[in-house]
Order: structure tokens, then C-alpha cells, then sequence
């Protein structure tokens, strides 16, 4: 549709603003390659900028008025937060929603053994990867371990310059001939990808040796012992900082984009909005790549279950409050798109590709083969965004995630519009999707912003 490159039209002051966005997005991958630390790093921003935490205001009988900004935490792992607006909020909300969770390599409650003199940690890995990508690459341990008193150790072995690194190893390639006659799905198998973490023995050791040194280094440094394995949740992420890529430094190689790149705009969007008519919200969940099961998850009565409570703080709570706020809100999925790329150009279908460079993605609709599993945004919504966008001078593209046929995919839109409200799933396009490493372009990740930013005022 002749959209330009947006590297060819934005002033100096764009491009300055638009380098100090992507250096607090990096800052962001870097302090939180879980769930559990995009949310911590999302508290301290809110705190920051004078969000409440709505447990307080509930709990100090307060009366929420127009302006007041809150937030709510759901086990650490999902967010939510509302601004106020002039509008009774029966007459709906506008919502971001994106999720935090990304593709990774989970311990299993009981991991450690050792097998020949090495000790490894055994894994489950979480989300749709490819496990060929995830050998012989630097890699970290991040998580929590609960102990039986309910105490809390914050674990990171791997992302200081100082820690050692962990890998998950591969054949060398002189004995993988028959390695090499596999297929791609098949010449990494889900339980080959256990963690190398040791190969010491423990002096005067005689049974396993080599798993012994191991604990007694945990025990050393965290107070950890075996068994506290099974209350902990440790993921095993690619160790190193997010890094700008390309000679030109357009792009950006990190980590987890898929989807904290539209989780950071959507947050930063959110906190910089101030008097909005229509009350504003930003949803940052967790699961979505296993099915937006669970409490965390999309598909639980949090988001619900927090609306009431807006409600009831302001005097207002009934049940049909509750879904009259559902069913006239309107909501973008923040979510990524598939870039095109002209390394596999086959698999899209070029007119309907998102670019880098050209812009937030507009996904009428996902799913796949015959649109299963889809929301499919209405026309009239559409039509809405355009003219946001336009009086905005918001670049945007639309998109499909592949070609017909190929394959698919899905976000959390079809969850919310099971409320009746109006959504679609809008969001930077990434290379690598899925891929330890993935590639996001600078420009699209501030015209995301600029686009939510616009979306959560006039929508």
C-alpha cells in the first residue's frame, strides 16, 4: 500500500525520542527475561509515576474519583493498571493487552542427577521453540526457590560478566551422520535438552560426586537444598544483554521481544497518557504461549474480578456494571507479528506481510487454516483505528502471519472479545520469532508506541 520507511520521514527530535525509547526497552529485556521480573520492573515503574496499589485503596475504604491511577498484581506474574477517565466507566475502557511470558526451557521438579562424571539439570521446555536453536548457546538460570518456611531466594546464575554460563550440548557433526538425516523436529528431542552445569567431583566423594559438588556450591551460596527443587520455578533463558544490531544499529537482537516489545510500549504508552475522557487500562498477563490457562493466564476471572473492584471503589459495583464495562470497551492485543522475511519469502504472502520500518502491525485476525482459533476484528472497529491513527500521523501496516496454509498462530484477543468488546491484535513485527535471539526494528518499536499512545486518548 506504499507505506514509506519510517527511517526516511522522522525529524531529528523523532529519532531522539525514538533512541532514548529503545535504550529503556533494552534496559527492560535485561531486568526481565521472566514473568515474574517484567512484573516486578513494571511495579517499580507505576510506583514511580503515582499508581496505588488498589489492595490499599480497598482495604482503606478510599473512594476512586477521575484521575486516580491504580494497578493490580496477580502471583507476581500478571498486572493491571487503570487511570481514571472522565466517563462513567459502565461506558467502557480503552485496553492494551499484551503478555509477558516467552518461549523458554523450565527445570522439572526434580532435575539434578549426573550421568559419566557431568552433572545436569533435567528440563520441560514451556511455549512453541524450536529445539535445534536452543544447543550449544550461552544460556542462564532465572527464578525463585521457595523453601519449606516459605522464605524466597531470587535467583540469576549467568548474566553478571563474573557468572559462568550454562549449555545444552550437541553432537559434533564428524559422528552426526545419522543425526543429519533427521528431521528438524527431531534432531533435538524434548528430553535431550538437559542443562550442563557441572563436572567436578567433591573431594572424598565416592557416590555421585559430581552432583554432590553441585549441591554443596548451592548450598554454599543460596542455602538450597535438593528438595527445595520441587517448590522452586527456575527458567533457563539465553544469558547476555539485549544489543543493537546491525552496522546501521536499526534493529534490536535480545531475548523474549515476542512479547515484551509491545508490553514495554503498551506500559510506557499507559503511564505517559494523563486527563483521559474514557478510562484507561493496560494488561500485561502471563501464559499466553501455553494457552492463557491457569490464574495468570488471560483465560482466569482476574481481569474480571479486578473491574469489580474498580467499581466497588467507586461506588458503583453490580454485575451488570461489571459486563456492561466488558462489552463497551474497546482493547488492542498487543501482540507481535511475523516480519517479512526474504530469506524464506515463501512462507508470506507479500502484500500481506508486516515490513520493518513501516510501521505497527494491524492483524484483522490470526489463527490458522481457515482462520480456527481467531478473533476477526470487525470492519467499523478498523475503520475507527485508521482515523486514530491518521489524525495522529501514526504509520501502520496490516498483516497476516504467513501465507494460507502454512501455519498460524494465536494472542489473547479472542479471550477478551468473548465480553463483547471490540479488538484486534496490533503489534511490532519480529524476525525469529520463537528463537532464542530475536530481531525487532527500532523505528516499528516507537511507532507502536506512538500508536497505543494515541489509541488510549481518542479511541
Amino acid at each position: 500500500m506504499g507505506k514509506k520507511n519510517l527511517w526516511t520521514v522522522y525529524s531529528d527530535e523523532q529519532l531522539q525520542e525514538l533512541e532514548q525509547l529503545n535504550s529503556g526497552y533494552k534496559t527492560y529485556l535485561d531486568n526481565g527475561k521472566t514473568e515474574r521480573e517484567c512484573i516486578r520492573e513494571a511495579v517499580k515503574m507505576v510506583k514511580e509515576a503515582g499508581y496505588r496499589d488498589l489492595k490499599d485503596v480497598i482495604a482503606n475504604g478510599e473512594t476512586l474519583k477521575v484521575g486516580d491511577c491504580v494497578y493490580a498484581v496477580c502471583m507476581e506474574k500478571t498486572i493491571a493498571l487503570f487511570q481514571i477517565g472522565e466517563e462513567a466507566l459502565e461506558n467502557g475502557m480503552n485496553i492494551l493487552g499484551a503478555h509477558v511470558d516467552s518461549p523458554r526451557i523450565d527445570l522439572k521438579q526434580n532435575p539434578l542427577y549426573e550421568n559419566s562424571e557431568f552433572a545436569y539439570l533435567d528440563t520441560h521446555y514451556y511455549g512453541g521453540i524450536k529445539k535445534y536453536q536452543w544447543v550449544t548457546t550461552p544460556l542462564a538460570i532465572h527464578g525463585i526457590v521457595v523453601r519449606k518456611d516459605g522464605s524466597v531466594e531470587n535467583i540469576v546464575i549467568g548474566e553478571d560478566d563474573n557468572d559462568p554460563i550454562m549449555m545444552i550440548t550437541d553432537i559434533l557433526v564428524h559422528l552426526a551422520g545419522e543425526q543429519m538425516q533427521l528431521t528438524a523436529a527431531k534432531v533435538i528431542e524434548g528430553e535431550k535438552l538437559d542443562l550442563l552445569v557441572g563436572n567436578k567431583p567433591l573431594k572424598d566423594e565416592e557416590k555421585d560426586a559430581v552432583k554432590a559438588n553441585i549441591l554443596a556450591l548451592l548450598k554454599e551460596k543460596y542455602n538450597i537444598e535438593e528438595d527445595d527443587f520441587i517448590s522452586a520455578e527456575l527458567e533457563i533463558v539465553p544469558a547476555g544483554k539485549a544489543r543493537d544490531c546491525g552496522l546501521d544499529r536499526s534493529m534490536i537482537a535480545a531475548y523474549g521481544q515476542d512479547d515484551r516489545v509491545c508490553a514495554y510500549t503498551s506500559l510506557i504508552a499507559m503511564l505517559e497518557v494523563k486527563n483521559v475522557k474514557r478510562t484507561t487500562c493496560c494488561l500485561l498477563v502471563d501464559k499466553e504461549e501455553i494457552g492463557s490457562v491457569g490464574a495468570t493466564g488471560m483465560q482466569s476471572r482476574f481481569f474480571e474480578n479486578v473491574v469489580a473492584e474498580i467499581l466497588y471503589a467507586m461506588g458503583e459495583c453490580s454485575d451488570i456494571k461489571v459486563r456492561r464495562t466488558l462489552a463497551n470497551s474497546k482493547m488492542l492485543s498487543s501482540d507481535v507479528s511475523a516480519a517479512f522475511d526474504p530469506m524464506f519469502e515463501g512462507c508470506f504472502e507479500k502484500k500481506n506481510s508486516a515490513f520493518f520500518g513501516k510501521g505497527i502491525a494491524l492483524n484483522k485476525y490470526t489463527g490458522s487454516r481457515g482462520k480456527g482459533g481467531s478473533n476477526d476484528a470487525n470492519p467499523e472497529y478498523i475503520a475507527h483505528l485508521r482515523d486514530i491513527m491518521a489524525k495522529n500521523d501514526v504509520q501502520f501496516q496490516t498483516a497476516e502471519l504467513g501465507r494460507v496454509d502454512v501455519g498460524g498462530g494465536g494472542t489473547i484477543a479472542y479471550i477478551l472479545a468473548n465480553y463483547g468488546m471490540e479488538v484486534i491484535d496490533s503489534g511490532v513485527p519480529v524476525l525469529n520469532m520463537h528463537a532464542p535471539w530475536e530481531i525487532t526494528s527500532k523505528a516499528d518499536v516507537y511507532e507502536a508506541y506512538r500508536g497505543y499512545k494515541a489509541f488510549l486518548v481518542e479511541a
